[in-house]
């Protein structure tokens, strides 16, 4: 499949060019912001395999035509420009960069009627087995337990909480009659008083090279359950992006998540 990727040269950019490449895929695209100092490089200069013909352009027309799908993990402004620089029945894209507001969700949404998109917070196929076993305990918890959640991510993370972690909020309150207009506590100091049932922590931590860790609890009177993933490489990631944009080939306009890829 011929690939462009848009925020090629950041982290996550890198690690999907190599599995990309790893996978047979030919990466005939890279974006970068207009302020970005990597424009104008070589794909090779990127990754050794890259093809070396290939460089490091802002989203242009051009580069458009030669891709057959586009992996986005960038911001949320540069995603909402390749988005609408996609025609109606164009070229499927996947889309991992979090921090929308709810503004750039619905313009996501709306996008998704004339674009097949492929929209997660997290493409890990671990983290997506999270989400499906947090829906299922949360279900069979009926709201009698505490909920919290705690992320961790590296030192150089923008938004906080994680796209992730607002996932899992939003699974529980979807799941949880109780917990439905619940009020996300995002931090706690001082005399605050009692913990109230309708409320559902989530706490962010920074540091180091962490890649991404979540935890939710479930925090009963007698037992607490915990349900954990943590990353060790970004490649899981990047992996789960790739296996996305190949089930995107051929797809009709709408919004897939990565349960679509994985059947769950």
């Amino acid at each position: 499949m011929r690939v462009g990727i848009n925020g090629i040269a950041g982290r996550m950019g890198r690690a999907l060019l190599q599995i990309l490449l790893e996978r047979g895929h030919e990466v005939v695209a890279g974006f970068e912001a207009p302020s970005s100092s990597h424009l104008g490089a070589s794909l090779a200069d990127l990754h050794a395999g890259a093809d070396a013909g290939v460089s490091v352009r802002v989203i242009n027309e051009d580069d458009l035509k030669t891709a057959e799908g586009f992996i986005d993990f960038s911001v949320p402004e540069s995603t909402l420009a390749l988005i609408d620089s996609i025609p109606p029945n164009g070229l499927p894209v996947v889309i991992g960069t979090t921090g929308f507001s709810p503004e750039q969700l619905e313009k996501i949404e709306r996008t998704a009627g004339a674009v097949p998109i492929l929209f997660s917070p997290n493409m890990s196929v671990g983290v997506n087995l999270l989400f499906r076993l947090t829906d299922i305990a949360s279900r069979a918890l009926l709201g009698e337990y505490d909920v919290e959640v705690l992320e961790a991510h590296h030192r150089f993370k923008k938004d906080a909480p994680s796209g992730t972690a607002r996932k899992i909020v939003e699974i529980v309150k979807n799941a949880v009659p109780s917990l439905n207009e619940a009020a996300e506590i995002y931090g706690r100091q001082g005399i605050i008083g009692e913990r109230g049932d309708a409320e559902i922590g989530v706490m962010a931590l920074r540091g180091g090279d962490i890649v991404g860790e979540h935890t939710v609890f479930f925090i009963g009177r007698e037992e607490r359950i915990e349900l954990t993933h943590r990353a060790a490489s970004r490649d899981t990631f990047a992996r789960g992006a790739v296996r996305a944009i190949e089930y995107m080939q051929g797809k009709k306009p709408g919004l897939y998540t990565m349960f679509d890829v994985l059947g769950l």
